[in-house]
Formats: structure tokens, C-alpha cells, sequence
């Protein structure tokens, strides 16, 4: 018999007070009982720390309650005119009740405890109890259901091996202290929004420092790179479906959180469809379900495509891309923000030399003018694998060495001129405060002010 169908002792408190109305404070509860007395004791226990609590007085009842409504718990006596809580608990099942069970039973058997396990009961309560033995078993199974799902994304995501994409936002330069303020002022808000840019430039981490920023920041995060699932999995994995197991999806789980939908160009049409419906609705039906469940969800979605020219050729749905093109967050090259790339390649080498158990490698003027010269058509992401690369070969490539392609420069190319042109841009941008231009470059307002002598600015 499973732990979690162990039959809730008859003993005291188990849980504190304060702890079960933390659990409680957002869960929706259905009661299913025949008994007056027995409904009425449920609902003056438990309504007060619950968001909501219903009462029905037969499997009838609960399943018109049911479908007007959804509810995180289904508290259900077994016993009961007509149809026992058991099979009435299949039944749901069968046809979409997604929420948690606690079985009230006089008989703790090991034929009742198994067909409860094989509906999808968490916790059985044995006939009569107190008052703290049902708060203690509602707070056990609610904190079972949370528990499961932090379990599941975490999963999930170690599965699909996005850990490498966190991190923040790295920089001082005008480009990327204008995506800073941006996402500063689309934290408060619900809407949709939606990064664009090429290929490594940082979507996923502007995402997740958006999230940072929101009221959601304790909720989960939760990527999908709709360029790598199964077409023919991708809606049973995002909207769930009712089947011989329980699936919630990943839209389900997310619940209360952000869903980021990472390459969203590659969404097959159909699932495009049904993500259109769940954002204007922000409600969503599993496959197979006759009933809709409430989502709580705020949708991110990146892109590297030309969106309009997908809509042009018939790749995405038009009304979709209207949906999410509400608030754009276009995310700068790094030919656009040079000046960012030593603050860059220092947190990499940092980062990868303790993950890596190497030393460290040391940047000369001459390897960061270097570096500053090329075109990084792979962005960001394209100098975090260049210095992890050279971590592990003990040294920076030829090309980009001290010294490597010295030879015929102007005087304009020089690493003078390239600080003087970076620290100037910064200034235009600041309107000239050079007290702002100095907390934008992270160096002390002297500085900015012996340059500007130096320059005659």
C-alpha cells in the first residue's frame, strides 16, 4: 500500500496552525457528502482558510459543481446513495477532474486503500476525526500536489539542459541599459511579451530576468524550445491529455508562473491554434478532458525569425502573432554593445575556471582590441563558448592573441580609439551627465572628467 494512502492517524496536531493556513490560503476545496452534519463541520473547518469551499450532498451535485467550476481538492465520503465516492472518483477521472482526492472512510481495508490508489486518491481520512486530523491531512496532500509539481519542472528542465541559460543581464553600454529600463518598466505588468533578436544574444536571459523582476519571481519559470519537442507529442506535452496516466502538461504545471515559448516560429499550426485559445481564455483543456481548467500565466515568447515574414508565408497564424506582438523587446547584437565584451569574457572566465577546476586566463589590451575587431555573428553565446573553449586549451586562439593582426592598423583602430569612441557614445547617450555616463560605465566621475580634458570634449 502506498505511504501516501496510509489511513491519517488519530493522534494530535501534526502540522502547525500558521503552516496550514500558508498551504491552505489559495486552495479551492469540493465537498462530497450525504451527511448534513458532516458537510457542515467540513465547511466551518475548513472555509475559513481556504480561497473557496463548496458542498454538495450527492455524486450528482459534485459533478454539476464540477462543471462550472474548478477546484484544487476534492474532499469525498465513500459511502454514499446511488454511487460510491470511489467510483464516482473514476468516473471524473475519466473525464477530466484534474484536482487531488482525500477519501473519508469507517473502513480502513487494503481492498478500499488499493481501488483508491488506482483512481488517483491521495489520502484517505478514517470516520469519525477532529477537526486538526482533516486541516493536518488537507495540508499533507496540498503540500504532496506542490512538492510533485516542483519535482516535475525540475525535471524537466535538467531533461530539455537549460540550466546553462541562466544567468543576468552583463553590461554597462547604451543597448543594454535601454533593455534594462524596458524590462523594469514590463515587470508590474500581465501582458504578453515578446523578445526578438539574433541568434545568442540573450532572449532567454532577459526572460528570466523580466520574471526576476515581476510579482511572479517565486512562481515557476518554465522554457519551451519548440524547435525540439515531437510535433506529434508537442500539445499532449504543453496541454496535457487524459490517458492511462495522469499528464498534466507543462501549462498546468506552470500554473501561477511564466511559460516562455523559446523559437515560437517553429509552434506547428494546430498547436498554434490552441495557443492562441489559451491565451485570450487563459483557461486550457487537456486532450480527451470535457472540462476546461483555469490557468494563472504569464506567456514570454522569443524569437530569432522575422515573425511578419512568417505571417507573409503562412508559417504563423496571423491573429497569434497580433496576440503576442503587444510589448517587443529586441535584443541588441554584440557588434552593438562592444564595449560590454571585457565585463562579458571576465564573468566567463571566472565562471568556467571554478566550474572547470582550471586557472583563470588573464586578458591583455591587445587580445580585448582583438575581440572588440571581430563581427561575433553568435553574439553573446559565441564568446562564452570561445573562452570556455580556450579555458580548456590552456590559451586564447591565434587569432584573437596578443599581437594577431597588429600589422597595417590605422590610428583609428588603435584601443585608444576604441575607448575613446565607446566612452563618448555612452556620454551622447547619458545627454552629456557625465556623473551618468560614469555609473553607466562603472568607473568614477574623475575619470570621465580627465578623458574629456584629455579629448578637449
Amino acid at each position: 500500500m502506498s505511504e501516501a494512502l496510509t489511513p491519517t492517524p488519530q493522534g494530535g496536531d501534526e502540522t502547525p496552525s500558521g503552516e496550514i493556513g500558508r498551504v491552505l490560503q489559495h486552495v479551492s476545496v469540493l465537498i462530497v457528502d450525504d451527511e448534513p452534519g458532516m458537510r457542515n463541520f467540513l465547511v466551518r473547518t475548513l472555509g475559513p482558510r481556504c480561497r473557496r469551499i463548496e458542498a454538495a450532498a450527492s455524486a450528482e451535485e459534485a459533478s454539476r459543481l464540477l462543471d462550472a467550476h474548478h477546484f484544487d481538492l476534492v474532499v469525498l465520503d465513500n459511502v454514499m446513495p446511488g454511487q460510491s465516492g470511489l467510483d464516482w472518483l473514476a468516473q471524473q477521472r475519466r473525464v477530466g477532474l484534474f484536482a487531488e482526492a482525500i477519501l473519508m472512510t469507517a473502513y480502513a481495508d487494503l481492498e478500499t486503500a488499493i481501488h483508491a490508489l488506482r483512481v488517483g486518491a491521495a489520502d484517505f481520512i478514517l470516520k469519525p476525526f477532529r477537526s486538526n486530523q482533516i486541516l493536518n491531512a488537507v495540508a499533507r496532500c496540498m503540500d504532496q500536489h506542490y512538492l510533485r509539481r516542483e519535482n516535475f519542472l525540475l525535471r524537466y528542465e535538467l531533461r530539455v539542459d537549460r540550466m546553462n541559460a541562466r544567468g543576468r543581464l552583463i553590461g554597462r553600454s547604451p543597448r543594454i541599459e535601454a533593455v534594462r529600463k524596458t524590462l523594469e518598466r514590463l515587470a508590474p505588468l500581465p501582458t504578453p511579451v515578446l523578445f526578438t533578436g539574433e541568434s545568442g544574444t540573450g532572449k532567454e536571459i532577459a526572460a528570466r530576468t523580466l520574471h526576476a523582476l515581476s510579482d511572479r519571481a517565486d512562481k515557476p519559470f518554465v522554457p519551451f524550445h519548440c524547435a525540439a519537442g515531437s510535433p506529434d507529442r508537442m500539445a499532449a506535452e504543453l496541454f496535457g491529455e487524459i490517458g492511462a496516466g495522469r499528464n498534466d502538461g507543462l501549462l498546468m504545471y506552470a500554473s501561477g508562473g511564466v511559460m516562455l515559448f523559446d523559437e515560437v516560429t517553429e509552434l506547428p499550426l494546430p498547436v498554434q491554434a490552441t495557443l492562441l485559445r489559451v491565451i485570450e481564455d487563459n483557461r486550457i483543456r487537456p486532450g480527451g478532458s470535457e472540462r476546461e481548467v483555469p490557468l494563472n500565466l504569464r506567456f514570454f515568447f522569443a524569437t530569432n525569425a522575422n515573425l511578419e515574414r512568417a505571417v507573409e508565408e503562412g508559417r504563423f497564424r496571423r491573429d497569434l502573432f497580433h496576440r503576442i506582438n503587444v510589448l517587443r523587446v529586441e535584443m541588441p547584437t554584440l557588434r552593438e554593445r562592444i564595449g560590454d565584451i571585457a565585463e562579458l569574457a571576465e564573468q566567463f572566465i571566472a565562471k568556467f575556471a571554478r566550474q572547470l577546476g582550471v586557472a583563470p586566463l588573464t586578458l591583455s589590451e591587445g587580445v580585448l582590441l582583438n575581440l572588440a575587431r571581430y563581427s561575433w555573428p553568435g553574439n553573446v553565446r559565441e564568446l562564452r563558448n570561445l573562452i570556455e573553449r580556450s579555458l580548456i586549451l590552456g590559451a586564447i586562439p591565434p587569432e584573437f592573441a596578443d599581437g594577431a593582426g597588429d600589422a597595417g592598423l590605422e590610428p583609428d583602430e588603435s584601443l585608444h580609439a576604441v575607448e575613446r569612441q565607446h566612452i563618448l557614445s555612452v556620454l551622447e547617450a547619458c545627454g552629456g551627465n557625465r556623473a551618468e555616463a560614469a555609473r553607466r560605465l562603472g568607473v568614477s566621475r574623475k575619470t570621465i572628467d580627465r578623458k574629456c580634458s584629455m579629448w578637449n570634449v
